[in-house]
């Protein structure tokens, strides 16, 4: 019975979630505190089984985001941006959508959406362009270049602290196919938005005219921020080498900044984002629900049945399944309940690091099709409609499907080629 008591809590409190009817945050709090008292696992098991390698390393990598964007730097990139563009509408969302990428890669890809819309937003006001396009295409561009690293995307997180991939194992395994895929990605956005994106003379000059060295409120600050952004991620390379888990590295970056900068400690935790973390215990303690009690040992041994145990056939069927699934489900709660299974198809005899790759893959670009696919999309719609410019669920799937599409068949080719060849 137990079995079926987990699974519904699961069924309902993952309902509640995509539905965004209710806080996801509440609702992955509720289905925890359910699990523990129905019995399915005792408060300790639940506390037990959260990974506080994915909390901390999340809570340090917020706060270094929170004083740099104390610096003005974001600004500054996004109006420097339209300087070297030259005004030109095409150039400047190709450039504003390289400069999400790269960010994402290095900082969270929710935390970089919130730096950058607001900034896009009165640069396309000032162009008198509708600020969709451009949105549009970097909050697929944050989901493509988070994709990228162990730090970029939150199902990535929670991939690496499963598995004990490394910084270097997601660089070096998944950098390539997201070059491959900004390339097609950045092709596709110049012809879907060329003609929507055209501005009289007499605007772009007065674009160009825009003082950038108003941006940057603190130089200093901004000097040890990079300084600091920069160790902590020569840290996570070098993570197998000192011995460290990237939680650590991330504490120790974001303590020193503190420290060194002076800042008020109080302020900067005030401005973490704890709705995020608590979703993740959350979801840590409602997946142990599942593992639990069978759940999770069924669905692996059943996908053996199904898939014969062929390598192939299993790694190709996780990604494309992990795509359709994140294209309508928030990709992190996936990414939770899929860890635990990729484990027990690990203990059957089928090889997981390729397993792991699609399974990133899968979740971090499918999430690219529609509005709430991923949490960076909810945040960047949100955002954009409170500035009276709403963006419905079929033009972002329009565009997002098309995305999400090519790009899962690029990493299709690229991991039968890499992995299964």
């Amino acid at each position: 019975m137990e079995p079926w008591i987990a699974l519904a809590i699961f069924v309902v409190t993952y309902g509640a979630i995509a539905s965004d009817r209710i806080d996801r945050t509440l609702a992955a709090l509720l289905g925890a505190v359910a699990v523990i008292l129905a019995g399915i696992v005792s408060q300790e098991a639940g506390f037990a089984a959260v990974d506080w390698n994915v909390i901390f390393l999340l809570f340090g990598m917020m706060v270094i985001a929170g004083v740099l964007r104390r610096t003005g730097v974001f600004g500054w990139l996004a109006v420097r941006t339209v300087r070297v563009a030259r005004g030109e509408p095409v150039a400047i969302l190709l450039l504003l959508s390289g400069i999400t990428a790269l960010l994402s890669a290095f900082l969270d890809n929710v935390t970089t959406i919130v730096l950058l819309v607001p900034v896009t937003l009165y640069i396309a006001t000032t162009l008198r362009l509708s600020p969709i396009p451009f949105v549009l295409a970097e909050v697929l561009a944050s989901n493509i270049g988070g994709t990228a690293t162990l730090i970029g995307d939150p199902p990535n997180i929670l991939i690496g602290s499963a598995s004990g991939l490394t910084f270097l194992d997601f660089l070096l395994n998944l950098t390539p196919v997201i070059i491959l895929v900004w390339v097609v990605f950045a092709g596709l956005m110049a012809v879907v938005f060329r003609g929507r994106l055209t501005v009289a003379p007499e605007v772009r000059e007065a674009v160009l005219a825009i003082d950038d060295s108003e941006f940057i409120s603190d130089h200093r600050l901004l000097r040890i921020s990079v300084l600091v952004l920069a160790l902590t991620i020569l840290g996570f390379l070098l993570a197998s080498v000192v011995h460290q888990q990237p939680a650590t590295i991330a504490l120790l970056g974001a303590t020193v900044l503190i420290l060194v900068t002076r800042l008020d400690p109080d302020e900067l935790i005030r401005e973490v984002d704890w709705s995020t973390l608590l979703f993740f215990v959350g979801l840590f303690v409602l997946v142990e629900g599942l593992v639990a009690t069978g759940v999770i040992a069924a669905i692996g041994t059943h996908l053996i049945e199904i898939t014969g145990g062929d390598q192939a056939v299993t790694t190709l069927g996780l990604l494309w399944v992990s795509g359709i699934a994140s294209a309508f489900v928030d990709n992190i709660p996936y990414t939770a309940t899929m860890i635990p299974v990729v484990q027990q198809l690990g203990t059957s005899g089928v090889a997981t690091e390729p397993l792991w790759w699609a399974l990133a893959l899968g979740a971090c670009l499918g999430g690219n099709a529609t509005i709430i696919g991923a949490s960076a999309n909810v945040v960047a719609a949100s955002a954009v409609a409170r500035a009276g410019h709403p963006i419905s669920f079929g033009q972002f799937l329009r565009v997002g499907g098309l995305v999400a599409l090519l790009s899962l068949l690029i990493s299709s080719a690229y991991v039968w080629v890499r992995y299964l060849a």
